[in-house]
């Protein structure tokens, strides 16, 4: 099962403000459903409540180490690795970690791919994505995203020395473009 990071970041690494997204960009929200549906993603906590709900159309992981108060048709898992061996179990290509901060660190170590949004603007956020090891990590495809209001640059990234398939996503892409 290849284990990916979704997430989108402002020019600071920026991916959220007091428990929200601080931007509304529906061309990266279509890019988000497009990316994991069908798929098991897995959030942590304070994610899956500031949703307040599961994603349709996909199999969502909470990592908690309490069930009361999640939202309904979310999973409770206690660890990452569980989440993951739950998604692997279920017959799962392709899982990915959507969020937060602490589950991307987390997760970074584990994740043979990265799909990453970068937002042009400075958003004041108090949450942010890990800084990466570049000598770690191939760009796979680039491209900007349509429509996107501030602009922004969707990218896949890869674990150098991994053989993966094509993400679905980057042949789509090139065939509508």
């Amino acid at each position: 099962m290849i284990v990916s990071v979704i997430v989108a970041y402002d020019r600071q690494r920026g991916i959220g403000r007091a428990g929200t997204l601080p931007w509304h960009i529906p061309a990266d929200l279509a890019l988000f459903k497009r990316v994991t549906w069908g798929h098991h993603i897995v959030m942590g906590r304070r994610t899956a409540e500031s949703i307040g709900r599961a994603l349709p159309g996909r199999t969502t992981l909470v990592v908690t180490q309490r069930s009361d108060g999640l939202p309904p048709g979310c999973c409770a898992v206690p660890t990452l690795e569980g989440a993951l061996a739950q998604a692997a179990a279920a017959g799962e290509t392709e899982c990915f970690v959507v969020g937060g901060e602490m589950l991307y660190r987390a997760a970074l170590p584990l994740a043979d791919r990265i799909y990453a949004t970068e937002i042009e603007g400075d958003f004041e956020c108090d949450r942010f994505f890990p800084l990466l090891d570049q000598t770690l990590w191939e760009e796979r495809f680039a491209a900007p995203v349509d429509g996107a209001t501030p602009p922004a640059r969707f990218r896949i990234l890869e674990r150098n020395g991994r053989h993966l398939p094509p993400p679905t996503i980057a042949t789509e892409w090139a065939s509508l473009h």
